[in-house]
């Protein structure tokens, strides 16, 4: 089969010929084959990248520019570098695993736990002793995130009012957890 042909099959691969995909593929694959197997060195794993490249030659055969240039180097140039996509992604899971034994975890041990415990109700217990309306202020600032300025419409009162209360409830707050 000349590149002549073989570019025909690209073509009419690129308008969906599945008549056209399928002589390319008897044509093409051992080539490619030999390519992935090169490559990746492992048989199993080069007959499922040759699979994955025919779906991407599938999928991008509208891509090809016609050209001087042999249109088997375009379909190795595919099988070759998706080829290597699996080598990287390869060593790339390993390397994950590799780190994943050297990481803490970040989750608190059990005295942790129990002293947050505890502070957990001090913080309550100090909430408790601020008006409603500035411990609901410092919750929403705090723990949901409001901003100044939608907290301050919220209790109707002015930026610098609401700032005011923030800054105040929250020296009560380390009072009372200091004491």
């Amino acid at each position: 089969m000349t590149p002549h042909d073989i570019t025909k099959l690209i073509v009419r691969t690129s308008m969906k010929d599945r008549d056209a995909f399928d002589l390319l593929y008897r044509q093409t694959s051992a080539k490619l084959f030999g390519v992935c197997l090169r490559i990746l060195r492992d048989r199993p794993e080069a007959e499922e990248a040759l699979q994955e490249v025919y779906v991407k030659i599938w999928t991008k055969a509208d891509r090809f520019a016609v050209s001087d240039l042999s249109p088997i180097s375009w379909l190795v140039a595919i099988a070759r570098n998706h080829a290597i996509d699996r080598i990287r992604a390869r060593k790339a899971a390993a390397a994950d695993l590799d780190e994943a034994a050297d990481v803490a975890d970040p989750r608190p041990g059990p005295e942790a736990l129990a002293l947050a415990g505890s502070e957990r109700v001090r913080i309550f217990q100090c909430m408790e002793t601020l008006e409603k309306d500035r411990a609901d202020a410092v919750r929403g600032a705090y723990l949901t995130g409001e901003s100044y300025a939608e907290l301050a419409e919220r209790f109707g009162v002015p930026l610098n009012t609401m700032r005011t209360w923030l800054r105040r409830s929250l020296l009560k707050l380390r009072d009372c957890l200091e004491a």
